[in-house]
């Protein structure tokens, strides 16, 4: 029994053996762009997509010696432009029209980080996978705060009320990092960032289109310092 105490008791204190937290900041220069679905009458497509800037702080908790909780604090951009068949009225043609998206999120990432043993002198691989969660703190349509839409009786709105209020993402990375010096490090890696939320909140709450989805993807190459 005293054997068994004392196994339970080094598993149970190793991880603090371990435990060491660096803290960094990151930019990340990123290419954003919107999914859509829809009906084939409203027919939303994704056309083009938005180059987009984030950066924040960040914190790695090592609990052993290849593995890292990670999260932090980030202001990220996202959008893109989308486009879709709408109608003056009943009886009138079809025309199809375009939406430049831009928002701006405030977001924290709940992730883990694999990293390898060194495959160069002071080089080490790292993998990263997780989710995060973001509030919108900005959104402008065709550039502006606000949106007249031509087709709903010139009915103006602001860009932030199209936007849904909470976003989640599935996030997947691959990077390296590199040791400068004592307790400096050099890291560089790319990131895709797969948004579950569907963002819209105008087309099917004020035009009654139906079963409208628009949600946010984002690849980044993700720049930064741990001190």
């Amino acid at each position: 029994m005293k054997k068994i105490l004392l196994t339970i008791a080094a598993l149970a204190v190793a991880p603090a053996a371990f435990a060491q937290v660096e803290i960094g900041l990151k930019v990340s220069p990123s290419i954003s762009y919107l999914r859509t679905s829809s009906p084939s009458a409203t027919s939303f497509q994704g056309e083009s997509s938005k180059l987009s800037f984030g950066g924040g702080i960040f914190m790695d908790y090592f609990f052993g010696q290849n593995y890292a909780f990670n999260t932090g604090l980030f202001l990220t951009g996202k959008g893109g432009t989308i486009s879709y068949l709408d109608r003056s009225s009943p009886t009138a043609a079809a025309t199809r029209v375009e939406q430049k998206i831009a928002m701006q999120y405030l977001e924290l990432p709940v992730t883990i980080k694999l990293f390898t043993n060194e495959v160069a002198p002071d080089t080490r691989v790292y993998f990263q996978v997780g989710g995060s969660l973001a509030v919108p703190v900005q959104a402008r349509i065709n550039g502006e705060k606000n949106y007249v839409d031509t087709f709903n009786g010139n009915n103006e709105t602001s860009a932030s009320s199209h936007v849904f209020a909470i976003d989640a993402n599935l996030i997947g990375a691959v990077g390296a990092e590199y040791q400068l010096g004592q307790s400096t490090k050099f890291l560089a890696g790319i990131s895709y960032h797969h948004g579950l939320v569907d963002l819209d909140r105008y087309f099917e709450k004020t035009r009654g289109f139906s079963d409208v989805a628009i949600k946010n993807s984002v690849f980044s190459l993700d720049l930064g310092l741990k001190f």
